[in-house]
């Protein structure tokens, strides 16, 4: 009876810190490669992905619009530019999540009326050091906002860079909102992002996408420096049998930009 009791409360135990996610972790599902080569078949439930986080981006099965997890919610900004709320079954291809627990904040006269190159250059020049990932929130008013999301793809899967050649893109005018954003070293090439990755929700969670140019108005940012990376690889014959020996760098510009 003893050892019994001594297993459940493990499993209880072990269930609960599963929950908790690891602070200062940069978590994700897949890597960035395998999603410019078009593996969109998700391999992760959201359910499950935000145990590893409760801050982050990425997308969904079958490539099918822009993720936005902010406060533990899972945002879903379809190819016409709104966003709902999916089930915790629905599955992603890829994902980058944090516990996010901000260390640093910069305040609104520092970013006021800066271009997205501008705040990220403010912001690199105040981060401390380059060579570890970042979690960074943004949360204010935006002059203007450029998104942009992705259709549903169906199989066989084109190339990412193909898909974005007719990407929907969104304008928002003065609209508050959030930018969530990853901001990686740039040895990560392959695995992320390496600079810069930003995706936007309005502050009334009904649109956003993946951001490609925005003009600060005032907006609040919070930094959370990370010190490590993991990444759980897609399971099954079809990631082992990919081919990810060709330098993407230049499909990944295009892409995010």
């Amino acid at each position: 009876m003893t050892r019994i009791r001594f297993t459940l409360l493990t499993l209880m135990l072990a269930v609960l810190l599963a929950g908790c996610g690891e602070p200062d972790l940069l978590y994700q599902t897949s890597c960035i490669d395998a999603l410019l080569a078009g593996s969109y078949d998700g391999q992760m439930t959201l359910g499950r992905l935000k145990t590893h986080g409760n801050f982050g981006l990425g997308t969904f099965d079958a490539l099918d619009g822009e993720m936005v997890l902010l406060d533990g919610v899972v945002y879903q900004v379809g190819s016409d530019g709104k966003a709902h709320t999916p089930p915790d079954s629905m599955t992603t291809p890829f994902a980058a999540v944090v516990m996010f627990a901000p260390e640093t904040t910069v305040p609104p006269e520092a970013t006021a009326n800066l271009t997205m190159q501008e705040v990220r250059a403010v912001l690199d020049e105040g981060l401390d050091g380059l060579n570890v990932p970042y979690a960074v929130r943004m949360i204010g008013t935006f002059k203007f906002m450029k998104t942009r999301s992705v259709p549903r793809q169906s199989k066989p899967y084109r190339p990412l860079v193909e898909v974005v050649k007719k990407q929907p893109e969104f304008t928002f005018h003065d609209v508050r909102g959030t930018i969530v954003a990853i901001r990686c070293p740039s040895y990560v090439k392959g695995l992320n992002v390496p600079g810069w990755h930003m995706h936007f929700i309005t502050a009334d969670r009904k649109a956003g996408g993946h951001v490609l140019d925005f003009r600060v108005g005032r907006a609040t940012t919070e930094i959370d420096s990370l010190t490590a990376i993991r990444v759980d690889l897609p399971a099954g014959q079809a990631f082992r049998e990919l081919d990810l020996a060709g330098d993407r760098r230049q499909q990944l510009h295009t892409v995010e930009r």
